[in-house]
């Protein structure tokens, strides 16, 4: 909860300029829509910062090892799990168990790595790829949120790709992302200065 307000915060600060399209910088900065950053909010997103890059080389680095073409989507894949409340790592472990990170990707569509609407539909790239699964995958598609909504990772693995299909899916990819790395990463700590 705490990462999503700190996600909010550093959104908002992206947004700002956009609204006051027209205005000065000082007159900005006098608006009392502007917050201030304090220390330790500015420690707290440097640490969000330092985390994220971790879990991106964690994944990039297991892709790197392979050989594998979906090396330098690490930071995509850790920001869109993310936003849609997953685990950082079940993107790429999908990916690694569907089509081997990208090698054997789907044949008659474009950029689809996970074999997204059983190899169905094609995306413009490799990144719209990852943010339309990480959307299902947590929910946020009202179309197929029945399937995602407010489930586990092992739950979501198993409507992904139910036993009765795939019958250990679910723990193939949940010994991928191991693989990859720990679930609960280290969280690098900044601490402000005064």
């Amino acid at each position: 909860m705490k990462n999503k307000k700190i996600i909010g915060f550093v959104h908002s600060l992206v947004m700002l300029p956009i609204m006051f399209t027209g205005l000065t910088n000082s007159q900005i900065v006098q608006s009392t829509f502007v917050q201030k950053v304090t220390g330790q909010e500015a420690a707290e997103v440097r640490a969000l910062e330092a985390e994220r890059q971790i879990k991106a080389e964690a994944i990039d680095t297991y892709f790197a090892k392979r050989d594998m073409p979906l090396e330098g989507m690490g930071m995509n894949m850790v920001i869109e799990a993310e936003k849609n409340d997953l685990d950082w790592r079940i993107l790429a472990a999908i990916a690694v168990r569907e089509s081997t990170g990208g090698k054997h990707d789907c044949k008659k569509v474009d950029n689809n790595a996970f074999g997204w609407g059983s190899c169905k539909i094609g995306f413009k790239s490799d990144a719209e790829a990852v943010a339309t699964v990480a959307r299902n995958l947590g929910g946020n598609n009202p179309k197929t949120a029945r399937h995602y909504d407010n489930k586990t990772t092992l739950q979501i693995l198993r409507a992904y790709n139910p036993p009765s299909i795939v019958p250990r899916y679910a723990e193939q990819v949940i010994s991928i992302m191991d693989a990859i790395g720990d679930s609960d990463l280290a969280v690098v700590t900044v601490v402000a200065k005064s």
